[in-house]
């Protein structure tokens, strides 16, 4: 009888059949171009050359194969530095933008070195591309696999997290300084690090000078396939592949999850006037979409647009998708500016598009999260409607609504309870649960959870655009002083509000995400576009670990309690329906003298009664009964329990309005509300009671 043999280190890769793979004789070099009339590859010995050491021409009639240019080079390793070069037309008018002393970036290229050199010749010399033969040790790690209706995730700048002095490491800015800081990620409960652009781009300009305004956030892609060298520790070249997969080996070791922000929508080389570094110089009309066949549409708002609905570019997408998941165990992706990818080859929105729904059904990103930023940069919006079951979706809806009842927005009461009850409005008509919304009330786009309550307006005269750059719809407020303040008054509105927002965020049905910082009050100084600011605006300042730590003990406290309370993180949405046998309402909703809440008042201010699921997915998994109060208004006012819970037993988990640390009981064992169950509810607050633990039915069907 065969018996089966483990093999806990046995690792499955993906080969991409494009750009330069290792063979044992040396390296084969494959590159797609339909309307070049030659090809080559320019060779070099060192990062620093300015020109290649040999020249090697693709034969026109051996190493062609249909559209595919194949060569083989022997002797070639690891390693070795490389360009390509193509000759063809240079006929704008019909899409053609071939220039035949350009040194073009591999698309399939897994690692650049160096920078873009000085020119004095007019030629643009870009980051060379490296030869990489995969030899990491994975160790047997596998994706973690985690649901995502048990995600929380926290969004993160791999260079901004740890470059600051304060970070008090030796490899800060880089992939490994994020594995130091994982130890602060793991207390922090956090199940997943959503990164923002690691692919290559620019950290100069084309002609090597150091940009005034660098593209710190990295939304402007320059290689697909390859991590950005400019976050690698050791500079020797391919060293950041080995870095970022130690990262992300660690990250996983400590049950953390790693999704990439992926940007499959535009490229550095922009319009018309852009230069030629890669796609526009192998077959432009093929990479990007042209309106009339000839001009650069602009539906990113950054000069170009992939053409993500023709074949080959779609292809080299799921290339470069499967090639991080299984290539570097990357568990899922968040897509920039994803309606673009619902455009077809003209630029036009279609119903169904197909490579949409072909992300969701590929079978090698079966395991993978898939997350869109469901609209674009001209003026597509698909929130609630983007995609399949499997896609989630960044619900700036949610964002709206919390900071509209929170800043005392009038009408936002239902809006509220909508969005805390899972956004049904928006999904549930296509079948989707509330675990398919991504809730979030700030990103890296836009105001801090600090300066959300210290700026009425945006102050982004850094950025060099005379302020005019940036969102101006920011439903933020001041309380009274723009900025900074030492009036108590102001700060302790501003305290609370934090505290309510967060309070929401990690209470509302969906999946929460946390913006690296706002755990600790991180400000960038009413800056709300700070994409250019690789400095301490935008880095990660780790003395307000110190200084704000009872903020982040209740961050901490909320973020386990959620991840421990299957009541908040239900699989169907909140109805106001008798569910799971119990005999009464998921929800109910109450004014705040106890009575059905009448939707009709234009005050802000309600209870919600949520009742613990009876079925659960873990039959050892007790849920809790809970009654939030909010009371958004300016006034203080008692609330009374509704009579439904009169009877049962009560606890207080948090109150935004006290002092730390009565203003959250990790343990669930604050103080009972009064005898006469009326609660004083202070102006600007939340307050969160739970009942005692409800005993489980068993595990309920997935089915």
């Amino acid at each position: 009888m065969l018996m089966r043999q483990p093999f806990p280190n046995l690792q499955f890769t993906y080969t991409p059949p494009f750009g330069p793979i290792v063979q044992e004789s040396g390296v084969q070099f494959s590159v797609f171009s339909r309307s070049a009339t030659a090809m080559r590859l320019l060779l070099y010995n060192k990062v620093a050359d300015r020109e290649p050491a040999e020249i090697i021409e693709f034969d026109r009639d051996s190493d062609r194969w249909g559209d595919v240019w194949s060569l083989h080079v022997a002797g070639l390793k690891h390693g070795q530095l490389y360009h390509l070069q193509a000759s063809g037309p240079w006929d704008p008018d019909n899409g053609h933008r071939f220039d035949s002393t350009a040194r073009l970036i591999d698309p399939y290229t897994q690692a650049l070195a160096g920078e873009f050199m000085k020119s004095d010749d007019g030629v643009i010399r870009p980051p060379k591309c490296v030869v990489i033969k995969d030899t990491f040790d994975w160790d047997g790690d596998r994706h973690i696999r985690r649901d995502i209706s048990e995600s929380v995730i926290y969004e993160m700048h791999v260079r901004g997290f740890t470059k600051s002095k304060t970070a008090k490491i030796d490899s800060g800015g880089s992939y490994l300084g994020v594995i130091e800081k994982i130890p602060y990620l793991q207390s922090l409960g956090i199940t997943a690090v959503e990164l923002m652009p690691v692919n290559e781009f620019p950290i100069r300009d084309i002609y090597g000078k150091k940009l005034d305004r660098p593209n710190y956030w990295g939304y402007d892609p320059m290689a697909f396939f390859s991590p950005h060298r400019g976050y690698a520790h050791d500079k020797t070249p391919g060293a950041q592949i080995t870095e970022f997969k130690q990262m992300v080996k660690a990250l996983h070791a400590a049950g953390i999850e790693v999704i990439l922000d992926v940007v499959f929508n535009h490229t550095c080389e922009g319009n018309e006037q852009g230069p030629t570094l890669s796609f526009k110089g192998l077959e432009n009309q093929v990479y990007y979409i042209l309106s009339e066949g000839k001009h650069f549409s602009n539906y990113s708002g950054c000069g170009n647009t992939i053409n993500g609905n023709h074949p080959v570019v779609r292809e080299m997408i799921f290339h470069c998708l499967r090639h991080w998941v299984h290539n570097f165990h990357i568990d899922g992706f968040r897509f920039d500016l994803a309606s673009i990818l619902s455009r077809d080859r003209k630029g036009n929105l279609v119903p169904n598009p197909p490579m949409v729904e072909l992300i969701a059904e590929d079978p090698l990103l079966a395991d993978t999260k898939i997350i869109a930023e469901a609209w674009d940069a001209a003026g597509a919006y698909q929130v609630g409607s983007f995609g399949s079951a499997r896609w989630a979706e960044w619900n700036g809806r949610y964002r709206d609504d919390v900071r509209g009842f929170w800043r005392g927005d009038g009408g936002t009461l239902g809006a509220l309870a909508t969005r805390l009850a899972g956004s049904s409005d928006l999904y549930e008509h296509s079948g989707r649960p509330p675990f398919c919304s991504i809730n979030f009330i700030t990103s890296h786009d836009g105001f801090t959870m600090n300066d959300l309550m210290a700026y009425k307006h945006k102050h982004n005269d850094a950025n060099g655009e005379e302020n005019r750059d940036g969102d101006n719809h920011n439903i933020s407020d001041n309380y009274g002083v723009e900025g900074p303040t030492r009036k108590k008054s102001i700060s302790m509105i501003r305290d609370r509000q934090v505290r309510n927002m967060l309070t929401t965020l990690m209470l509302s049905q969906g999946v929460p995400m946390l913006v690296s910082g706002d755990e600790v009050r991180r400000t960038q100084k009413g800056n709300n576009n700070a994409y250019c600011q690789d400095n301490d605006v935008s880095w990660f300042d780790w003395r307000l670990v110190e200084k704000n730590a009872d903020l982040l003990r209740f961050v901490k406290s909320l973020i386990a309690f959620r991840r421990n309370q299957p009541t908040v993180r239900r699989r169907e949405y909140l109805t106001g329906r008798p569910v799971d046998g119990r005999k009464i309402p998921d929800v109910s909703w109450y004014a705040p003298d106890g009575i059905v809440l009448d939707w009709s008042q234009q005050e802000l201010a309600m209870m919600a009664y949520i009742a613990a699921p009876s079925r659960v997915e873990d039959p050892e998994e007790l849920g809790r009964d809970m009654v939030l109060m909010f009371n958004s208004t300016g006034q203080t006012m008692d609330f009374t329990m509704p009579a439904m819970g009169r009877n049962m037993k009560w606890n207080l988990f948090l109150d935004t309005a006290a002092v730390s640390p009565a203003d959250i009981y990790p343990d669930v064992d604050g103080p009972m509300p009064p005898d006469s169950m009326v609660v004083d509810m202070p102006h600007h607050s939340m307050k969160v009671y739970v009942s005692g633990k409800i005993p489980g039915e068993g595990k309920k069907s997935r089915g």
